[in-house]
């Protein structure tokens, strides 16, 4: 009987995890562009290599877009049903809360030491590790070689070029001279990247909010009166066109000018656009730093699974796993191997990627770190865009949404 009980012990812990029959849930966010289902296409590969590995453990997958992922965690979570993993753009208010694992939880020493220490460290609340990044990005500007040669215009290096070029583009019928997305889907990536051009941010050095400073008021008040209200960026209402759209129309050669992240070169090179990148100007020169994105990974605890999640992440985080998503989605690695082996690859789209990935460690990212920040990015996801309504004031919505993140930061814990 003994030895029976320890055959059947033994067999339980198939794919070493001491465990069987569990299966874990997951949330991720919708990297899809060129088609609507790769994402859920990945996913399911990568589950099933894992689970042919792993029989014991099942791992199910839900994709959400990016404009409805986090709202759909927070209603699992409110509803007491949270996931045992999830792919967010925050992390540190359920870390407060006491809901999330810590990456020394799960993860195994090599994987967690494989993380790029800067994004490791963006990833600390109350200094222990609870967002495992899993995408990265930098953002540059985007602009439309031929219609620039069209017009006889060279990309700018400064604000008034980029005025200037604007103005030219216009002239010569293109739609949206300078593309302005910040509707509800991404507005806190445009905030933030002409936030650093002027030379100021969210927050400042010691982390308390600015975003009606000095800087961020001359910077929204030029892009008033020097762009939207001259008609320089296009038919459609800052406030109304999203991300998703204003790619779109690059994509058919509708737009000169755009900020873009890795992404949208696949998009551009797949449709044909001749296109060139170049940093985001600053008011006179080059920004004080450009910006980075990073998608984090998060682990609740609810449902108990440490072990079992900790081996499905360390599979996730292998060097071939993390290159294959960043080739397939146009991210960068967050890990230092496949950083190092892109870095070495000759192939097209991995050279490609160098020089978003090459900014990567000077990059400024989101203040993903204070637990307030998922209020602040809602509030200006849902406003930025009314700054620039006719009549607006862009001085006013910066003071009211700064009053709101005072608020938010008062009542959190950070």
């Amino acid at each position: 009987m003994v030895s029976a009980l320890g055959m059947a012990a033994t067999l339980g812990g198939c794919g070493s995890t001491g465990s069987s029959d569990v299966t874990l849930k997951l949330v991720a966010a919708d990297y899809s562009r060129l088609t609507s289902d790769s994402t859920q296409k990945y996913w399911d590969s990568l589950v099933g290599a894992y689970e042919a590995k792993h029989p014991g453990i099942k791992v199910q997958v839900s994709v959400y877009s990016w404009s409805d992922v986090d709202r759909k965690v927070k209603e699992m979570v409110d509803a007491g049903h949270a996931p045992d993993m999830a792919q967010m753009g925050s992390y540190a208010d359920y870390a407060s809360e006491g809901k999330l694992y810590q990456a020394s939880d799960l993860l195994s020493i090599s994987t967690q030491g494989d993380f790029l220490s800067e994004l490791a460290d963006a990833g600390r609340w109350n200094h222990e590790q609870y967002g495992m990044p899993f995408a990265a990005s930098t953002r540059v500007l985007f602009y439309n070689r031929s219609l620039f040669d069209k017009a006889g215009i060279t990309p700018p290096s400064d604000w008034d070029e980029l005025a200037s070029d604007a103005r030219a583009l216009k002239q010569q019928g293109v739609k949206y001279p300078f593309a302005l997305p910040l509707g509800p889907e991404e507005a806190q990536a445009e905030t933030m990247q002409w936030m650093l051009a002027g030379s100021s941010g969210y927050t400042d050095d010691i982390g308390t909010y600015t975003l009606d400073s000095v800087q961020n008021t001359r910077t929204f008040t030029w892009l008033k009166d020097e762009l939207v209200d001259k008609g320089l960026t296009g038919p459609v209402a800052p406030g109304k066109l999203n991300r998703a759209a204003a790619f779109a129309a690059f994509t058919d050669g509708q737009v000169g000018m755009l900020d873009g992240h890795p992404m949208l070169m696949q998009e551009a090179e797949a449709k044909g656009v001749k296109f060139g990148t170049v940093p985001l100007p600053g008011r006179t020169g080059a920004p004080k730093s450009s910006m980075g994105v990073t998608d984090w990974m998060t682990a609740f605890k609810q449902n108990g699974h440490a072990e079992q999640i900790g081996s499905f992440l360390d599979f996730v985080y292998d060097q071939k796993n993390v290159l294959d998503f960043s080739r397939e989605f146009g991210q960068l690695p967050v890990t230092n191997s496949a950083s190092s082996a892109l870095n070495a690859s000759e192939a097209p789209k991995d050279k490609a990627l160098r020089p978003f990935l090459a900014q990567l460690p000077g990059a400024q990212l989101y203040p993903t770190g204070k637990t307030s920040w998922s209020e602040v990015s809602a509030a200006v996801k849902q406003d930025m865009g009314q700054a620039f309504s006719p009549g607006a004031s862009p001085a006013g919505l910066l003071t009211r949404l700064q009053a709101q993140a005072t608020t938010a930061d008062s009542s959190a814990v950070n």
